[in-house]
């Protein structure tokens, strides 16, 4: 038995062997030490002594909840199963790794959240960057390095080639829950890994898996003889991506090869699809996660504006949205138009929603059925929402009659959901007719083929529960011949068939009947006719569990055979789901349908913070007005907008809350969603930059200010005319006037260099004095003195603030009144004295347009 242990591990290394041994799962030596500790099992050994084995074990019933724990953990884990039937085999049972899971591949829904893509990731970089001291010579926008991931859960494979910069922020969007690379290149991206804050399963497997000819063969095998260019990448520039991706395939050909057959296709991705959204952004604006939030909790986000949707693939669907808007003004459009005609058709939204309602997640199902590991209830689940179809593809033919009204000349996804739905009439007879209501989770518990079905199988389950017919036509034959009235016939588990006599008409027992057992007031008895029924039950028993197990094999086959089909159903019901919850939003907080242009414009009309407005009371929050123009932008010259806007105020007055909610605003026109305000327009963003507060980085050494200007460098060295950057405080982890040049610095570079729309909060009041340059204007934080106190008005006007009111402020905060009191002595001393003015610059600015520095 240790023999069997010990090939499985050889044949899973670094996996935790869980090995079957009768109604339990044991692990030994090291493995047994690592689950005691994070499984809180008892250590134990069958020897004594120094070199006893450790043993750890739980019942096999509670193999669900442990695995759940030990992949939370990180662990790659190996089931090892009992092969051979331990009532028919004597001796040593056969015993062999049936199933790997890695956090990577894990596909059971018990071990996913089903809000959140379950990513694998390989890393393949160029071998120079591999090479010890080699990343020095290679700049970021120079080094090239490959990446392909999977959600093996739903079958969506994807790589692409990045720049070390690219890759960096494109692991910290994926959230990967293991990554993938070769012996050769793991120093360099572990190094990528704390560089970037990543906590994640980083996997080690032989260079020979990211050869480039293993891995192009191994990628053919996977999606057939297609050629790579007609996938859409380009080569040889992009042959990384497909070396990444055989790793992926190598992988999972190691230790999950039914999810090769989940995979419909390998998608090259391409930046500019979408709008570009770094880490830094996202997490300053909070588009997925609250900033209190631990985990992947939404509270506070703007994902957790939209509550939840009707199921876990809308979920998901709803943060890819978010996580990266369309950059396409006629896809946007089509997003919005079927937003629209939910919006103002409310009878048909709450139809749509309640067919909607409770609708399995076909994605993970139709994973699971490709996986063979899906159970009668999941196929159940799968033919429910098969069911709903039908009255789906009615209602959205209904709200595309409604489009043709509203919108003529447009094509929505409505209309084109009513027309090319599936409604999968098939499949959803076969699961109906095949399965009862009510099935178990596993195939092994039974009793879930519905009655009528197949009529062997009808047999086998009749005859198994005894034949009610049978039973009745012997209970009276024998009643008649024997003479006693109140024969019964009977049956158990544990005695099978049997004859009751009351002890009253024992003078008339037969002969030839055999006492079985004696109970109160009776005996009970059998007959050749009864054990001969007995061995008809029990091989009935068996042929029914296999007849049933046949029939099931078969249905899952026929569901898997569909697996496009269905995909194409999660896809398309999956966004109609989306798009109901974009309308409810709308519906019920009164937000508006933006105007999209292809231009440089984002003009707010009474703009409210969408996640603000969700926490506040109701009409507390104050709306503002915005009003912004590239400066390339049709149009734009001495008298337009501009392109710049320079917000100066008090802490705590609303300067953040309002550069963040310009930015929300675009995220949620170009999802496709209603905004909150009273009119928008906005024009397409394709990048949005964030630099929103910053920390130190321990890990790697970074003050809080050099994390705050490499932020600032990426925004000055990826934005584009037509990008939207936000910037909040920039020079403040500095001396005053380091930062105040840095400041001033930016902004004109962001003015003269990359005209692209810029909203930039300062307590630099020396800035305002920037908007004698044409595009650039002065907004102001509004505030109040009252008998000592500040009040915060929350509302934004045009002009420069004169003050910064942060000695206010600090007393709001709770700071001693003995420091408060100081602090106004030493301010009215300093402005007196005049300590705010500083030498002269050493360097000039020969720049018609005057650029010299504010303090020259």
């Amino acid at each position: 038995m240790m023999q069997q242990f010990e090939a499985a591990k050889a044949r899973c290394p670094g996996a935790l062997v869980l090995f079957r041994m009768g109604d339990f799962y044991e692990l030994f030596g090291d493995d047994a030490k690592r689950a005691a500790e994070l499984l809180d099992l008892t250590l134990t050994s069958r020897d004594k002594g120094p070199n006893a084995t450790p043993m750890a074990g739980f019942p096999h019933h509670q193999l669900d909840p442990q695995l759940v724990k030990l992949v939370a953990a990180g662990e790659h884990v190996a089931i090892c199963e009992q092969i051979d039937d331990p009532k028919t085999t004597k001796g040593l049972l056969r015993r062999e790794v049936t199933r790997i899971v890695t956090p990577g591949i894990a596909s059971d829904e018990s071990l996913l959240q089903p809000d959140r893509a379950n990513h694998l990731v390989a890393i393949a970089p160029e071998a120079l960057l591999s090479q010890e001291n080699s990343g020095k010579e290679l700049s970021e926008r120079d080094a090239t390095i490959g990446i392909a991931w999977i959600d093996v859960s739903v079958g969506r494979f994807q790589a692409a080639v990045r720049n070390l910069e690219e890759l960096k922020d494109h692991l910290l969007r994926l959230d990967a829950s293991e990554i993938l690379c070769s012996e050769r290149d793991r120093s360099f991206i572990e190094k990528i890994l704390a560089e970037s804050g990543i906590k994640t399963v980083l996997t080690v497997r032989p260079e020979w898996w990211f050869e480039d000819k293993q891995a192009e063969a191994k990628v053919t095998s996977a999606i057939g003889s297609l050629r790579f260019d007609g996938l859409g990448f380009n080569l040889p520039e992009e042959q990384l991506a497909l070396t990444a991706a055989g790793g992926i395939l190598a992988y999972l050909d190691e230790n999950e090869p039914a999810a090769i057959g989940r995979i419909k296709t390998l998608a090259a991705w391409r930046s500019g699809s979408r709008m570009e959204i770094d880490e830094a952004t996202r997490r300053s604006l909070e588009l997925i996660r609250g900033s209190s939030q631990s985990g992947h909790r939404r509270d506070g986000s703007l994902a957790g504006v939209f509550g939840k949707t009707r199921s876990a693939m809308g979920s998901r669907l709803l943060v890819d949205w978010l996580s990266a808007p369309l950059v396409e003004k006629t896809a946007i459009d089509e997003r919005i138009d079927a937003v629209s005609v939910l919006v103002d058709h409310p009878g048909i939204a709450s139809q749509l929603t309640a067919t909607l309602q409770g609708v399995g997640d076909i994605e993970r199902l139709i994973g699971r059925v490709m996986s063979g590991r899906a159970g009668p209830r999941d196929i159940e689940r799968i033919g429910h929402v098969t069911k709903i179809l039908p009255e789906l593809i009615t209602l959205l033919g209904k709200a595309g009659a409604l489009v043709a009204t509203d919108a003529p000349n447009g094509s929505t996804l409505l209309a084109n959901f009513g027309d090319h739905l599936d409604p999968c009439f098939d499949l959803s007879k076969k699961i109906m007719a095949t399965l009862r209501d009510g099935c178990p989770t596993f195939a092994r518990d039974g009793g879930f083929i519905r009655p009528g079905f197949d009529s062997r199988y009808d047999e086998f389950v009749e005859l198994a529960t005894g034949g009610k017919a049978w039973i009745a036509k012997y209970q009276a034959s024998e009643s008649e011949r024997t003479g006693i009235p109140r024969l019964k016939v009977g049956f158990n588990r544990v005695f099978g068939f049997f004859l009751e006599v009351g002890r009253g008409y024992s003078d008339k027992v037969p002969s030839e009947y055999v006492r079985k057992q004696t109970v109160k007031n009776a005996e009970r008895y059998t007959t050749p006719e009864l054990d001969e029924r007995q061995r008809q039950v029990l091989g009935a028993e068996e042929e029914g569990v296999r007849r049933e197990l046949e029939l099931f094999e078969d249905l899952r086959n026929f569901v898997a055979h569909h697996r496009e089909r269905l995909d194409n159903v999660a896809e398309q019901v999956a966004t109609v789901d989306v798009l109901l919850t974009f309308a409810d939003v709308a519906r019920s907080r009164r937000w508006v349908r933006a105007d999209i242009s292809n231009d440089s414009v984002l003009a707010i009309d009474q703009g409210r913070h969408p996640v603000l407005e969700q926490l506040l009371p109701a009409g507390t929050l104050v709306p503002n007005d915005l009003a912004l123009v590239g400066r390339r932008a049709e149009g734009a010259g001495e008298n337009s907008l501009p392109s710049i806007l320079l917000v100066t105020g008090p802490n705590m007055g609303g300067k953040s809350t309002f550069i963040r909610q310009a930015a929300l605003l675009a995220v949620l026109a170009q999802a496709g969603s209603f905004v909150p305000a009273k009119a928008a327009r906005i024009g397409i963003v394709d990048r949005l930059f964030a630099r929103i507060g910053a920390g130190d980085d321990l890990a790697s050494g970074a003050s809080t200010f050099l994390v705050e200007m490499s932020q600032t460098a990426r925004i000055l060295n990826r934005a584009t005319e037509k990008s939207l950057v936000i910037l909040d405080e920039v020079g403040r982890g500095t001396s005053t006037f380091d930062g105040l040049a840095l400041a001033q610095s930016v902004v004109e570079y962001l003015y003269k260099k990359l005209y692209c729309r810029t909203l930039f909060a300062t307590h630099y009041l020396q800035l305002a004095a920037l908007e004698k340059y044409s595009g650039v204007a002065n907004a102001k934080v509004l505030v109040e003195q009252h008998e000592g106190q500040l009040i915060f008005l929350h509302q934004v006007t045009s002009g420069a603030a004169d003050k910064s009111w942060g000695v206010h402020v600090a007393r709001l905060a709770g700071v001693p009144d003995a420091v408060i009191n100081r602090a106004r002595d030493l301010l009215l001393a300093y402005e007196a004295g005049g300590t705010q003015k500083s030498p002269k610059a050493k360097r000039s600015h020969g720049s018609s347009e005057g650029q010299s520095l504010l303090f020259d």
